[in-house]
């Protein structure tokens, strides 16, 4: 999944309190955070989905890929972006188009839709505004938050730059770093990614 469940759930409780009660009337605060979080996850989960069709059709290609010369990654690559295409998905992954953060601008601006209308078909939920106006203001308070994340994984790299030795990244060690340290920045923010 691009984003732990614990920063959805994170970004869902912030979005609910920045909303509620002045954009939005919410049934129940956990409740609420419970339902943006579920339609968040959902919609990550089609990348993950198709991330794993590719995997699955490029298993079946090794030995070509092997014989050609063609890299795996940009099979992938290529693979990915054409299904991207055909399928209509928006790219989730922001660093994927140039963007820093996890998720791209055009992830965000069509999860605030989805959201909104989720929002309008549900019982326990009120908008109290214009919802293109709701809409505008949690893609407002979701790139704030994720423009923070992106200087917590950002900061987390640095302090893996600054060891002794040289760590690469991708390797297991680097991995255990970086989460060390993503863990101890997001804690500054009030994260806590091993509590449950």
């Amino acid at each position: 999944m691009l984003l732990a469940r614990e920063l959805v759930e994170y970004i869902s409780r912030q979005v609910v309190r920045k909303l509620t009660p002045a954009w939005i009337e919410a049934a129940s605060t956990p409740s609420a955070v419970e339902f943006l979080a579920e339609i968040i996850d959902a919609d990550l989960a089609v990348e993950d989905q198709l991330n794993d069709e590719v995997r699955e059709m490029l298993s079946q290609y090794s030995e070509y890929m092997r014989r050609e010369g063609v890299s795996y990654q940009d099979m992938f690559r290529r693979i990915k972006t054409k299904l991207i295409m055909e399928r209509k998905v928006i790219r989730a992954a922001g660093r994927d188009s140039g963007d820093p953060m996890k998720l791209s601008r055009d992830k965000i601006n069509d999860l605030s839709h989805k959201i909104v209308a989720a929002l309008r078909k549900s019982r326990d939920f009120r908008l109290k505004r214009d919802p293109n106006d709701v809409r505008l203001e949690l893609v407002k308070i979701m790139t704030e938050l994720l423009q923070a994340e992106e200087k917590v994984d950002r900061a987390s790299r640095d302090k893996i730059r600054t060891q002794k030795r040289e760590i690469a990244e991708g390797t297991e060690e680097w991995d255990l770093l970086h989460k060390r340290y993503y863990s101890e920045e997001l804690k500054k923010l009030g994260i806590d990614l091993n509590a449950r």
